[in-house]
C-alpha cells in the first residue's frame, strides 16, 4: 500500500517534537513569502517515497522522518526498517522545499 501524507506526518512526529517544529517553522517564518505547508511537504514526501518503490515494498517500514532546517530550506531524511535483517536504514537527505 503506498505511503500517504498522514503516514509521513506520523513518522515526523515519531522522530520527535523538534522535527515537527522545524517543519512548521520553515513554513511560518517565511511570511509573507509562501512556502509549502507541513502537509504539503508530507504529501510530496509520500509521493517521492512511492515513486522510489518504497510504498509497495513490504520488507521496508517507515519508522521516522527527520527534518532539519538548513538556511531557507528543510532537509528530510527517512529511517526505514528492513524487516528481513531487522536493520534500520537512513535515506539520503532530500532538500527541495523552498517554495
Amino acid at each position: 500500500m503506498p505511503y500517504t501524507r498522514d503516514q509521513v506526518r506520523d513518522a515526523v512526529n515519531r522522530a520527535g517534537d523538534e522535527h515537527m517544529m522545524a517543519l512548521r517553522a520553515h513554513h511560518e517564518e517565511a511570511y509573507p513569502t509562501s512556502r509549502p505547508t507541513p502537509g504539503d511537504v508530507c504529501r510530496n514526501e509520500a509521493e517521492r517515497l512511492n515513486a522510489m518503490g518504497l510504498g509497495e515494498a513490504k520488507e521496508f517500514t517507515l519508522e521516522e522522518t527527520r527534518v532539519e532546517r538548513v538556511g531557507d530550506e528543510v532537509r528530510l531524511s527517512h529511517v526505514l526498517r528492513y524487516a528481513p535483517l531487522n536493520l534500520r536504514l537512513l535515506t539520503e537527505p532530500f532538500v527541495n522545499y523552498r517554495e
